[in-house]
């Protein structure tokens, strides 16, 4: 059972005396209060946030927000993004957060006491809504710090899931399955591994191992919908350097195309873009920052750009797998729709 039916269900209990009540009221007026308590429940989970315009998206598919480069301590949109997140998440149901990394931005943090956790997290992704799973990776800025940290602070917060540097998630639609695969990307890009003062965790990773790791998943996995995700594109429009997009298709686009993944997840480059490169079978999503945005051309391949910052909403069954880019006014910039 979901959160939403969860909660109209205890109301229905409210409102027929079954969870009982204090013997000083009336029989009448308790009922009378239960029932008001049942109306209240059922309009809060029900009633679609105001100004945010949404498509009908069934509470039974696997629904889930995509959400990267967050950590600005609240500024620039990060908190009304956040806001919008939560209002958002009370009407469509939403199980869990992919968030490949970047959630702590400039040098990442120092232990899992540090002070950025609060934040750059905890007080900023505060609606009730959001205590769900959020399954994370590391991204650059991470790296500047201490990785250590990011992976042992699932020990604090019980939403922070990261089972590793790099990992894999199965998920139940109805019939079939979905899989989603969590890499660690900064290790893979040499500018990175290179740069022991700024990255010095990045050249201490042995990619060899991560890669066997990943092509034994994918073939391995059962499921229907195959997706990766992590922090640094393959395809992408940016001003970074593009020896990073290089690296990264030189180290995983080989696999993707050998085990039919449906779609890549990432972040890193504060716009959104999706990408679909000529004779390629895979989706290529990048999803905006969700804190301050940067500008975008297309590029061969480009279905769709946008400079917005914002989130992605993902929904997902048996047949297909529909994405929705939203930005920080709640505005449907893109929608797009695989099926198979």
């Amino acid at each position: 059972m979901n959160r939403r039916k969860y909660l109209q269900a205890l109301g229905a209990l409210f409102a027929t005396g079954a969870l009982g009540g204090t013997t000083a009221v009336a029989a009448n007026s308790r009922s009378e209060k239960a029932a008001d308590r049942a109306d209240r429940a059922a309009t809060l989970y029900n009633e679609a946030p105001t100004g945010i315009a949404l498509p009908d998206i069934p509470e039974d598919n696997l629904n889930f927000f995509l959400a990267n480069d967050l950590g600005r301590n609240g500024y620039y949109e990060q908190k009304t993004i956040a806001e919008l997140m939560g209002k958002i998440a009370e009407q469509v149901d939403i199980e869990f957060v992919v968030a490949p990394g970047d959630i702590h931005h400039f040098n990442g943090v120092a232990s899992t006491d540090d002070p950025l956790w609060m934040t750059n997290f905890e007080l900023i992704y505060s609606h009730p809504d959001l205590m769900i799973n959020w399954f994370t990776l590391c991204g650059n800025h991470e790296y500047r710090g201490n990785t250590q940290a990011v992976l042992d602070y699932g020990r604090v917060s019980r939403r922070w899931m990261i089972n590793g540097r790099y990992y894999s998630k199965l998920f139940e639609l109805d019939k079939e399955m979905a899989e989603i695969f969590f890499i660690d990307t900064t290790p893979l890009i040499e500018r990175y591994r290179t740069n022991e003062d700024k990255y010095p965790d990045a050249g201490l990773q042995n990619i060899d191992e991560q890669m066997r790791w990943l092509e034994s998943a994918l073939a391995g996995s059962k499921a229907k919908w195959k997706i990766v995700t992590g922090h640094h594109p393959l395809y992408a429009q940016t001003e970074k350097s593009k020896s990073e997009c290089e690296d990264m298709r030189r180290h995983v686009e080989p696999l993707l195309n050998k085990y039919k993944v449906d779609m890549y997840l990432c972040g890193h480059i504060h716009n959104f873009q999706h990408i679909q490169p000529a004779g390629s079978q895979v989706d290529y999503i990048v999803n905006s920052a969700g804190s301050l945005a940067r500008k975008v051309q297309p590029i061969e391949g480009t279905k769709f750009c946008n400079d917005n910052a914002g989130f992605t909403l993902f929904s997902m069954n048996d047949q297909a797998i529909t994405f929705y880019m939203i930005n920080g006014q709640g505005k449907i910039l893109y929608e797009y729709t695989r099926s198979k």
